[in-house]
């Protein structure tokens, strides 16, 4: 489904933007604002630059960090440093805000899809909590989709006073999420918003579209040998469980959280067909073990597949903010698994209470995941969604409805959790770029 108006192109652009013979626009011409761009970022109020990296001819890359009210409905009660990259082209091109959804990652210089199709300036943002941008004191409570929106409400009309391009906003996953819930609350900021594989679970305690969902994706046989996996998995719990063990020892990693090594390995088979579908490439059914293979074959692919490492302490330490986030206002799927009858041990342990400490109060705001569904579907603008055909993770996906504006929803076919434009049907790849060229105000 999708809806299209047509936008009337800013005077500016028009004089501006120059095509070069492949269709994009040429970069801007140096000016004095960007000869000091340096100086004009430590200029806005809270920005304090932490250092530049090496980057490409004709690009400067800082590190920043830029200060936020720890609570944006009480911004006298503290502050602490959201933690940013700033790759910067031209003042006058377009600006990409990008977010992973998570901590600022290993390069959050590299360009996101949207970056590279508009020869665009990017910003990328650490959210809080996570990373080194935690506020002091960690109040729980001030983590939620509304202010992590306000900060990037906040860095966006701080840095329009140094560029004068366009806004887009982009994420894939939680950052797509991410990218979305800021519309929802300040859907001005932005001139259009690209969300990659972007989950909405809109109802935490329905989650048969992703059973359903189960039952559709790839072949019967590729089904069937993940279900058969599993088993074997679990049939051979004790080899399983020794082999986590004794590698969680080796490498000082604990299971205090989930409750020990045991329930972290039920866990993660019950997890393991979500992440094959989200993870795997093609062609991967064919590397399912089957009930002849050997132990440590067996083990290393579920470690693989699963990611083993992600259900320690010291994994969920890092992402506890994301579990949070899911225990309090995203919602997460739960699985039904008649085909392990009698072969589990740990009932509820797929609930969210498992990831986070027991300390830490976890209350969930069923309103919060429908109200942004409602937006979107009622009055949500210049919207862009790609999915993956074989992506579990959006079983329940964005939808389009009456009221959503010059918005657009896309499939890529036979993919996973790993999406793009480009990997989109050549006239649905050329329409989406053609759009977000539009929306960042670049004649096509």
């Amino acid at each position: 489904m999708k809806q299209t108006a047509t936008l009337r192109l800013p005077l500016l652009f028009l004089m501006v933007v120059l095509l070069t013979v492949t269709g994009l626009s040429a970069p801007a011409a140096a000016r004095p604002a960007d000869v000091d761009l340096r100086a004009r970022v430590e200029a806005v109020p809270g920005m304090r630059v932490l250092g530049e990296r090496p980057a490409d001819p004709g690009q400067t890359v800082l590190d920043l960090a830029y200060r936020q009210p720890t609570d944006h409905r009480r911004p006298g009660q503290g502050f602490f440093d959201q933690r940013l990259t700033l790759v910067h082209k031209s003042t006058r091109r377009p600006v990409v805000l990008y977010s992973g959804g998570y901590d600022l990652g290993t390069s959050p210089q590299r360009p996101s899809e949207p970056t590279r199709l508009l020869d665009a300036n990017q910003v990328t943002t650490e959210q809080r909590f996570f990373g080194e941008s935690r506020p002091e004191g960690a109040d729980w409570s001030t983590l939620t989709i509304w202010q992590a929106a306000s900060d990037h409400h906040r860095l966006i009309t701080a840095l329009k006073a140094v560029y004068d391009g366009a806004w887009i906003s982009t994420g894939g996953s939680k950052g797509g999420m991410t990218a979305v819930y800021h519309r929802r609350f300040y859907p001005n900021d932005v001139a259009g918003t690209v969300a990659y594989a972007a989950p909405n679970n809109t109802d935490d305690r329905d989650d048969s579209a992703y059973d359903a969902r189960l039952e559709q994706i790839g072949s019967a046989d590729c089904r069937a040998a993940l279900t058969s996996v599993q088993r074997e998995a679990l049939i051979r719990r004790q080899a399983m469980t020794e082999r986590y063990g004794r590698w969680a020892e080796a490498g000082a990693h604990g299971f205090q959280t989930i409750g020990g090594v045991d329930r972290a390995f039920e866990l993660a088979v019950l997890r393991l067909p979500m992440m094959f579908w989200m993870h795997q490439p093609a062609g991967s059914c064919a590397s399912i073990p089957t009930t002849g293979t050997t132990d440590d074959p067996l083990y290393d692919w579920i470690a693989k597949v699963t990611r083993l490492p992600a259900y320690t302490d010291r994994t969920l330490a890092a992402y506890g903010p994301y579990f949070y986030q899911l225990g309090t206002q995203l919602g997460y799927p739960q699985f039904t698994s008649p085909h392990l009858d009698g072969l589990l041990r740990h009932p509820g342990i797929q609930e969210v209470r498992s990831y986070v400490p027991r300390d830490i109060d976890l209350r969930f705001q069923p309103a919060a995941m429908k109200d942004v569904d409602r937006w979107v579907r009622h009055r949500g603008s210049s919207l862009m969604f790609v999915n993956g055909e074989n992506d579990l993770a959006t079983a329940e996906p964005f939808r389009l409805g009456s009221g959503t504006h010059d918005s657009f929803l896309f499939n890529v076919p036979e993919a996973n959790h790993h999406v793009s434009i480009a990997g989109l049907r050549a006239d649905e790849a050329q329409q989406a770029t053609a759009t977000l060229r539009r929306w960042a105000g670049l004649v096509n």
